[in-house]
């Protein structure tokens, strides 16, 4: 594990802050015309140390961070989908890089680090990662969501166009609540890419303790992950999009040191990729990671949902890449076996209907 001084991190600073100044986006500007066309920045960072990486793209959005979380708490949510894998989960060091660049503004009081693992105990994945020194370093705090008070909303299910009720951790509602996405670049076999804020949407369902997806899990427990799945393609996709609107990061974080390729979220390989994407727009932050990991932006249906609806900001010709060049670090990181699948969104629904579910359709509209 890489360690690091308070010292290197001010002198961090103070370079970051002088490059600044320096820094253009991955394309010149006049490229575009003047910067007013730009409608969001994200910060793009490479190196050889993970929490360098993530202190120095977080530093151009330093005085507008500060404002956002204001009093608030600060929710530090990683990626933690198997507590027994660390290549699919949020390593320590970018937490801990997001951590110094939180004390630098004096905002660590009132910061906690919390998840909802989505194959067995929380606390385990925390210890196993080594998330318990950042408690004893910086005084935050280390919370299960499963053991905290919850919401009920409902998402939609394409089997039967139904609503389902969903558990969802109130903390990752509350409006006092300033929500950091610690995520991780990963292919994905639903929705071909895992990035900020499917962190955050799959993350916030919450589970009964004892329960794992294995046999060894407590008998009469649930996990409320799968329902927001939507059973199928485009459920998922309609609810990463539906509750983006109430549940979504408000700052984004995306560690691309080491990222996962072909059949994540838990099952790929490694990318030795060495790159951090930081950004206010959780949007244009993903979208920013998805041209590093070259995933064609088309094909990701929540996001286009979201970009056509004005939740954000997706149309790269708007987004000033501050700090490294995207040509200079793409990667074609190879997607799920099931990728063509995944593009089943695409289709109108009557495409795939029985002739009596066509029929049916027709007389609910007459």
């Amino acid at each position: 594990m890489t360690t690091f001084t308070r010292r290197n991190f001010l002198r961090t600073s103070i370079i970051g802050g002088v490059a600044a100044t320096c820094i253009k986006p991955f394309d010149t500007l006049a490229a575009f015309g003047k910067q007013e066309q730009f409608a969001i920045r994200v910060a793009l960072t490479s190196g050889d140390n993970r929490a360098d990486m993530a202190f120095r793209a977080l530093q151009p959005f330093s005085k507008e961070i500060a404002q956002a979380i204001g009093n608030r708490r600060v929710v530090l949510k990683p990626n933690n989908v198997n507590i027994n894998v660390p290549l699919a989960s949020t390593h320590v060091d970018t937490l801990e890089g997001i951590l110094e660049f939180l004390k630098s503004l004096g905002k660590t009081e009132n910061t906690i680090i919390a998840e909802s693992a989505a194959n067995g105990p929380t606390l385990d994945g925390f210890k196993n990662f080594g998330y318990f020194r950042l408690a004893d370093k910086y005084g935050v705090k280390l919370v299960d969501l499963d053991q905290e008070p919850f919401d009920i909303i409902h998402v939609f299910d394409e089997k039967d166009f139904r609503p389902h009720a969903v558990r969802i951790s109130h903390l990752m509602f509350d409006p006092g609540s300033f929500i950091v996405s610690v995520a991780r670049m990963k292919t994905h076999d639903r929705v071909f890419a895992t990035l900020s804020l499917k962190n955050i949407v799959f993350g916030s369902p919450i589970k009964d303790q004892g329960f794992t997806f294995s046999a060894s899990s407590k008998k009469g427990t649930t996990s409320d992950k799968p329902i927001m799945h939507g059973s199928g393609f485009r459920g998922i996709n309609y609810n990463l999009y539906a509750m983006s609107r109430q549940l979504h990061p408000h700052l984004a974080v995306i560690d691309g040191f080491e990222g996962m390729e072909g059949n994540g979220p838990n099952d790929g390989t490694p990318v030795d990729h060495r790159v951090c994407v930081a950004g206010l727009d959780w949007l244009a932050a993903d979208r920013v990671a998805l041209e590093l990991m070259g995933i064609e932006f088309a094909n990701v249906g929540y996001m286009n949902f979201c970009s056509q609806t004005g939740l954000g900001v997706a149309d790269l010709n708007k987004i000033q890449v501050i700090g490294e060049s995207i040509n200079n670090h793409k990667k074609s990181y190879k997607l799920s076996d099931n990728f063509k699948d995944q593009l089943i969104w695409k289709n109108p629904v009557s495409q795939n209907l029985s002739e009596s579910q066509k029929s049916n359709f027709r007389l609910s509209y007459t």
